[in-house]
């Protein structure tokens, strides 16, 4: 039986070049390699056109893919692949030999596809994660600065909650100025912190070096020029996003801020392409791993397949809901997990939450509504006694989702 010759290219990528291979269902094999600028990506583009190959699997492995999709898109089938699921087995490893594996699984119908977000989407995704990057630097400058002063024996952070705040700035600055400690702790602009005046005192107790201010001053300034750069990110994400609808749904959920709800939107992406919540958070990796051994199943660590920068900022959001002092049902969730597994396992428990969540609420288009803490029902009076409006079962039902385990006694622990 005759059947129609089907071709497949394999396409191993690096950041210079490619190497690509043509497999057929009739055994055939041709191999190209090609650089990466424009010119030469147009070529591919020829090579597969002239070849008769219309699907191409890549590797999603960094961000040197995107140049060829937006080269390819319109006129082969491009198969962006997971680079956990195509793994070669180990063995010899070449350029050539990958880009054929490639190829072969593609020829067999064995990729699963991974999304390829809209370009809209990949351009506001690439903003949130570098605001990320540059949190983090910001966050290693202040680390220095810090340092610095606690080798200057300043221990601001003793007294302040935030030593870069405006009282914070205020005293690092007097001091890198020379100003008198008396000048510095009467202009404090902070009403509440003046009356700490003699707290603050006790942790100056040195002066700074000329080098340690010099160092301290090229900190501050780098710190204020990234915090300037995140600004005019954040300024910028807010022009880009057009989901406004989705991001007040994201922002009515606790803990859930502009920043973060609108990194998270950027991460999920188009969210109806998820048929559950289940299958959003295992394609984020924030589901426990499975393993069977002798017909027992086994829960371990969460997968961690996807994006980390979701899960980081879902996490962010959990530790915000954590600490705050209300009774929502979101807190008291987390309260029931961490008594019985640790404060870790209840962090990822409760984001993974969040995410669920936030799925149904973008899903129905509604906002988040905290009912409140539980109330019992009512006591009503039966024949001049008390007697509760609720069966049994509701009883142990409430019972264990406020964390508790119920069991039934023996007769030998009852007596």
């Amino acid at each position: 039986m005759s059947g129609k010759m089907e071709k497949a290219c394999g396409a191993d990528i690096h950041r210079d070049f490619l190497v690509a291979t043509i497999l057929s269902t009739d055994g055939s094999k041709l191999q190209n390699r090609f650089d990466t600028s424009l010119e030469s990506l147009l070529k591919f583009k020829s090579w597969l056109k002239n070849n008769g190959c219309h699907k191409l699997a890549v590797e999603s492995t960094g961000t040197y893919w995107i140049s060829i999709y937006n080269v390819l898109y319109d006129s082969v089938n491009f198969i962006l692949a997971n680079a956990y699921q195509i793994k070669h087995i180990p063995g010899r490893k070449t350029d050539t030999l990958d880009s054929e594996w490639i190829a072969e699984v593609c020829l067999k119908n064995l990729i699963s596809p991974s999304r390829i977000l809209p370009k809209e989407s990949r351009d506001l995704r690439s903003l949130t994660r570098a605001r990320e990057r540059l949190v983090k630097i910001r966050t290693a400058l202040k680390n220095q600065v810090h340092q610095e002063l606690e080798a200057a024996s300043i221990k601001l952070t003793s007294v302040l909650s935030d030593a870069f705040g405006k009282t914070g700035r205020h005293i690092v600055d007097g001091l890198l100025n020379g100003w008198n400690l008396d000048k510095i702790l009467d202009s404090i602009p902070s009403s509440r912190l003046k009356a700490k005046k003699d707290e603050i005192r006790a942790t100056i107790q040195a002066n700074i070096s000329q080098e340690q201010a010099f160092l301290i001053r090229s900190l501050l300034s780098s710190i204020d020029a990234v915090a300037g750069q995140i600004a005019e990110i954040d300024v910028k994400v807010s022009e880009l996003f057009s989901r406004k609808d989705d991001l007040r749904i994201a922002m009515s959920m606790p803990g859930m801020g502009a920043i973060s709800a609108s990194s998270i939107l950027a991460e999920i992406g188009d969210y109806n392409n998820f048929d559950s919540p289940n299958k959003l958070a295992a394609y984020f990796g924030i589901v426990p791993s499975v393993y069977q051994s002798a017909g027992k199943q086994i829960n371990g660590h969460i997968t961690k397949h996807g994006s980390p920068h979701i899960r980081r900022m879902l996490v962010e959001v959990a530790h915000a809901i954590a600490r705050t002092k209300s009774n929502s049902k979101l807190k008291r969730f987390f309260l029931r997990i961490k008594a019985r597994r640790g404060s870790k396992i209840a962090l990822v428990a409760l984001a993974r939450k969040i995410l669920c969540i936030l799925y149904h609420l973008l899903i129905k288009k509604e906002t988040y509504r905290e009912d409140g803490p539980f109330k019992p029902k009512s006591v009503k009076a039966v024949k001049g006694a008390t007697q509760p409006s609720m069966s049994l079962d509701e009883m142990i039902q409430v019972i264990c989702k406020a964390g508790y385990e119920v069991r039934s006694l023996t007769n030998l622990e009852r007596g």
